[in-house]
């Protein structure tokens, strides 16, 4: 198979015209998009190509790069280890124009102080404390059903005030009503985006699909129900979409 095969046909019909709208957002999740998902979070290097992909785009006039991400910024930025002109976008949104403030950084703390014992009752599972969340992962928990019981005890032990942002194996609670969808159009408008793309592959990425305009290309990477146009397999493909649209931005 040559890699252009990786792209569905429909996708590579659609990126032609995108190429020729200026200025041009081009934004993506990290996580199971730019990077294979993985157990451990902090081994979820960019995979092969993808960092020479995003300088290309970026190094053309138009060209606005993004990095959207439930991470913080600075945790997307150490792990990833991407360096260039880049937005970045962490959690979810909340993360936009600084960290957050003192208040809701101390409603963080209290609700991982809540849940660090139901966390630690179950081996395998991680509690993770975000700029502007709590995240609970089981991908690593052994036992199936101990993992779910932890998600309903974490999903039962948030109060209404919280947003419920549930994932791949990880339910995130979060301390503000931040989402993707709103953080794209707000960059969307900043850059003054004639057009823009976005990648993604979880349940949060879906507020972004929903919320871009019709005559963006939205993308979802691998399998699920999802409102983006178009679907590519992994982050494989992903290297050769973005690579695809760079050669056609020249």
């Amino acid at each position: 198979m040559t890699s252009a095969a990786l792209l569905p046909a429909d996708l590579a019909e659609a990126l032609p015209a995108l190429a020729r709208r200026r200025p041009l957002l081009v934004a993506s999740d990290y996580d199971g998009v730019l990077a294979p998902l993985v157990g451990d979070p902090s081994a979820a290097v960019p995979h092969p190509g993808i960092a020479a992909a995003l300088a290309r785009l970026a190094a053309h006039d138009g060209v606005v790069v993004a990095l959207v991400s439930g991470r913080g910024v600075a945790d997307l930025q150490a792990v990833s280890g991407l360096q260039g002109p880049y937005r970045w976008i962490g959690s979810h949104g909340a993360e936009y124009d600084g960290p957050l403030t003192g208040q809701l950084a101390a409603r963080r703390d209290a609700l991982a102080e809540r849940l660090a014992p139901l966390v630690a009752a179950v081996p395998g599972a991680r509690l993770e404390v975000k700029p502007a969340s709590v995240a609970v992962h089981v991908r690593q928990v052994a036992d199936r059903a101990a993992a779910a019981a932890l998600l309903e005890q974490a999903d039962a032990a948030a109060d209404p005030s919280l947003t419920k942002k549930p994932g791949k194996e990880v339910l995130e609670l979060a301390v503000t009503d931040a989402d993707k969808g709103s953080a794209l159009l707000r960059l969307r408008a900043d850059v003054g985006a004639a057009a823009s793309v976005y990648l993604g592959d979880d349940r949060t990425d879906e507020d972004a699909f929903r919320a871009l305009p019709a005559g963006d290309l939205t993308v979802k990477v691998g399998d699920g129900d999802t409102a983006a146009r178009y679907r590519v397999a992994d982050p494989a493909a992903v290297v050769v979409l973005l690579d695809t649209l760079a050669g056609l931005l020249a």
